[in-house]
């Protein structure tokens, strides 16, 4: 009975193994065949080079500058210890810190581990030399951004590092992986689909224990596409050198296409800093109070101040509240309801080109009181305020207008005839860009059509303006703009005009200024204008936070004018 009983279970346990073995063999054989091929494969990636980006004038901005890295195959203990020690000598760092390195860069005995990064070319041959009698030794061509021009334009282009958690979850179905390379902010972010390449490399077998045995194919990688931007290098070092040690932002157009020539913003930031992976310096950036990496042309929104009473002027004159002839008395000041509401000087009887001329706050309110809060909401949107620009690049604000709607509707609050007062010099809740208070000057300088402002014009060598190139009738009459304007000249050319500072460099130039009040600091400046007069080819904004009056953004716009006279590009 018990032999019967070993037989059988013998026989069971044969029966059970023999079960195993067709499974493995017939059921999964072709699956297990499969991955046993693929565990014999590696792949040592090589990247392409990233898209370049240039400026208008096909100058570069930004490219990808040839570095090398120093890999090793892990597998041979003895060809390993020989490779650091001979890396040691030639790269100048020691032993020790070598094979901490290869400890922390570790994954398995078939994964090629980084020694040393961005090493020289000189470097790189000497160790290349080495790949004869140590074959284990890799010597990797790794394209690296860099910016030519350092911290010029850096909010514009942005900037390049590994992709983040978030990003990946959006973008992992567009072929994104873990650890690439992405942009982040301007137009390394926006068109980065565009200027990322295609990873290549080369394929190696190797044994069961992980060592290389023969190379098995090569798949280059594929560059990303070049991109040409409508900014102008030279035009973009002036304004950010007049921005130096300020805060602030300056913005240059076309005031016909909407290109964006220049668009600084201070302080800035160096973008190569990210792509050396200079983790302190990073951290340093992202902790400064000053936030330097934001572009405050298009992403930090500002009280209007008097560049804002080109609009009220316009709601007046287009309701026919008042005209070009209508006049009020200035006495430093004047009382709406309750409240005393003042002006910045007193100036006596003011028209509207004296009052543009002079920035005059009273009758800006009167002009303001006389149109109604409404009309100067609506005449506001027309000229794009409180709207996205449709510019290109990401983390664009609206800013804001209120209304007496809004108002009612979100604060379930009466609007005042204070409120209009407040309103009508670009004051209270109002929130402007510069770049949207660039294109409300470039309406008063075209004749009356609001421009989408645009930076990129070339992908791949294919124009793309023609998708940006938009423009929409303000549906302004003649006469507004003219009258308008002339205020704008006048506050250039007459000698008690607030933008007098401009004048005298022989160039025919319009302009306003404006000074925002922003307690508890000083008043932001601003000034916006057109050049030359009668034929604009440049539209200007100029923002200083807690700069003062603005006659000093007037001061800082001749400066930048002064300099592009010098250079020779107006």
């Amino acid at each position: 009975m018990r032999i019967r009983i070993v037989i059988w279970g013998v026989t069971a346990a044969l029966l059970f193994l023999l079960i195993g073995l067709l499974n493995l063999e017939i059921i999964h054989g072709v699956r297990y065949r499969e991955l046993g091929k693929k565990n014999c494969l590696r792949l040592v990636p090589q990247p392409g080079s990233r898209g370049r980006i240039f400026d208008r004038q096909a100058e570069v901005i930004a490219e990808s500058a040839l570095s090398y890295d120093l890999m090793v195959l892990p597998q041979d203990a003895l060809q390993r210890e020989k490779i650091i020690s001979s890396a040691s000598r030639i790269l100048g760092i020691s032993v020790e810190e070598l094979q901490r390195v290869f400890k922390n860069n570790y994954l398995s005995a078939s994964v090629p581990v980084p020694l040393a990064r961005n090493i020289s070319v000189k470097n790189a041959i000497a160790l290349a030399e080495l790949k004869g009698d140590l074959p284990a030794i890799i010597v990797q061509p790794n394209p690296l951004r860099h910016y030519p021009h350092g911290k010029a334009g850096a909010h514009v282009l942005g900037y390049v590092s590994e992709i983040d958690r978030w990003r990946l979850t959006k973008l992992k179905d567009y072929g994104y992986k873990t650890k690439d390379i992405v942009g982040f902010g301007g137009v390394e972010e926006k068109y980065d689909y565009y200027l990322r390449q295609e990873e290549g490399g080369v394929s190696f077998e190797v044994d069961h224990r992980g060592r290389l045995i023969r190379t098995l194919g090569f798949k280059p990688p594929v560059n990303g596409k070049d991109i040409r931007l409508t900014l102008d290098i030279r035009i973009q070092k002036i304004c950010e050198e007049s921005l130096r040690g300020r805060r602030g932002s300056v913005v240059m157009m076309d005031p016909y296409t909407g290109e964006v020539l220049a668009m600084a913003s201070s302080p800035g930031f160096d973008p190569g800093v990210f792509a050396q992976k200079n983790n302190a310096e990073i951290a340093r950036l992202f902790k400064n109070p000053n936030s330097l990496m934001v572009n405050r042309a298009i992403s930090s929104a500002y009280p209007a101040g008097s560049v804002f009473k080109m609009v009220v002027a316009a709601a007046g004159l287009e309701h026919k509240k008042i005209n070009a002839n209508t006049s009020f008395v200035c006495s430093g000041g004047m009382r709406v309801g309750k409240s005393e509401f003042k002006c910045w000087s007193t100036h006596g009887e003011q028209n509207l080109l004296a009052a543009i001329t002079h920035s005059c706050n009273v009758f800006f309110y009167k002009t303001g009181l006389l149109a109604g809060a409404q009309a100067i909401h609506d005449y506001a949107l027309k000229f794009g305020f409180a709207r996205m620009t449709s510019f290109e690049l990401p983390y664009e604000t609206p800013g804001f207008v209120p209304s007496p709607l809004w108002r009612k509707l979100n604060r379930f609050k009466n609007w005042y005839d204070g409120d209009t007062a407040n309103l009508s010099i670009g004051q209270g809740e109002v929130l402007v860009t510069p770049l949207q208070v660039a294109r409300m000057t470039a309406v008063l300088a075209n004749g009356g059509y609001l421009v989408d402002p645009y930076i990129v014009k070339f992908i791949d060598g294919k124009d793309v303006s023609r998708y940006h190139e938009r423009s929409e009738k303000v549906n302004l009459k003649k006469n507004t703009i003219e009258k308008i304007r002339e205020g704008m000249r006048s506050a250039v050319s007459d000698p008690t005009g607030t933008a007098n500072a401009l004048s005298g460099l022989g160039l025919a130039i319009a302009g306003k200024t404006g000074t925002a009040q922003a307690p508890p600091g000083q008043p932001h400046a601003w000034f916006c204008g057109f050049f030359p007069y009668e034929s604009p080819r440049f539209v200007i904004c100029v923002l200083l936070e807690h700069g003062g009056p603005g006659h000093i953004s007037s001061v800082m716009a001749k400066e930048i004018i002064q300099e592009m006279l010098k250079q020779g590009l107006i």
